[in-house]
Parts: structure tokens; sequence; C-alpha cells
């Protein structure tokens, strides 16, 4: 890659972020930033209930077209509490610069326990990564897009499991 490294400015809109630990990534080689439930109060996420939108406690401004966040559900409390992300992968454009909120839902069935999440959690993480404009060709009904022999069949239509 060339170029100066993506900068990104961040506000932090809960003073207690800090003393969490943030900004930080896991480990050396991390992809995601973690981010924090910037609650008063625990929150608990009954099964199958209506997603919560839990507020990160930042504002990130990466005003640079040619890149995106992503927000992503943590693997640990996915696998084992039923934690997932209420809309699957948060996508953040480069021209927003509004607070972030992570929509978070209890996957477990119902009835069961609830998931707590304390105030201070590591909730999901965010990545930045690459975002590629490709020219789109409108191609006349009929006509194979990419001539490839997939794709006739539908939803995985490679005719293998």
């Amino acid at each position: 890659m060339s170029g100066a490294p993506l900068e990104v400015a961040i506000r932090l809109l809960d003073k207690r972020l800090p003393d969490w630990g943030f900004p930080r990534w896991g480990s050396p080689a991390a992809a995601g930033l973690d981010l924090h439930a910037c609650l008063d109060v625990p929150l608990v996420l009954e099964p199958q209930a209506a997603p919560a939108l839990i507020p990160a406690g930042i504002v990130v401004a990466i005003r640079d077209p040619d890149w995106c966040g992503l927000v992503l559900p943590r693997s640990g409390f996915g696998h084992r509490e039923g934690l997932i992300l209420g809309n699957g992968t948060g996508v953040i454009d480069a021209d927003y610069e509004g607070p972030l909120l992570v929509s978070a839902w209890n996957r477990n069935p119902a009835p069961g326990l609830g998931i707590r999440i304390e105030p201070g959690d590591r909730i999901a993480q965010l990545v930045f990564t690459r975002v590629t404009r490709p020219t789109l060709v409108i191609v006349p009904d009929g006509e194979a897009a990419a001539g490839s022999a997939r794709g006739s069949g539908g939803f995985g239509s490679s005719g293998r499991r």
C-alpha cells in the first residue's frame, strides 16, 4: 500500500472511556477496535426481544471516501452468550459524523436467560476498510453479466455443498 496511513478523528462523548482503556485494539495484530457499552446502568437483553441501541460513546470522522468503518460483533460475547448485532454489520460511511450506536440483540431462544451488559463492557468492534466503487455496466436482459456458468441456478448454484 502506498500513501499516508488513514487518519480518523475521534471525539469522546463519554468521559469514562479512557478509564475503560479506549481506544485500544485487543492485540498488536487485532483488526478491530474495541467498542464499549456507554451505559449508566446495566442493560438486560431478553431472548428474542427487540434489539437495543447501545451508545459507544464516540463520534468518528473518517472523511476519506476511499474508506469506511464496519461495526462487527465480538466473537466471544456472541459465541458464549448469544449477543449479536441487530443489523448484522453496521457500516460507517466516510461522511457520517454522528454518534456511534451499536444495535445489540439476544439470539437465544425464549424463554431463557437474558444477556446482561454492564457499563464499559466491550460489546462490538470497529474495523476500518477500503471502499471500491466499480463502474457499473447495465447489460440487456438475458445477457450474462460476466460470462460465468454459475448463477443460473440461484443462491448457492455451484452445485456443491
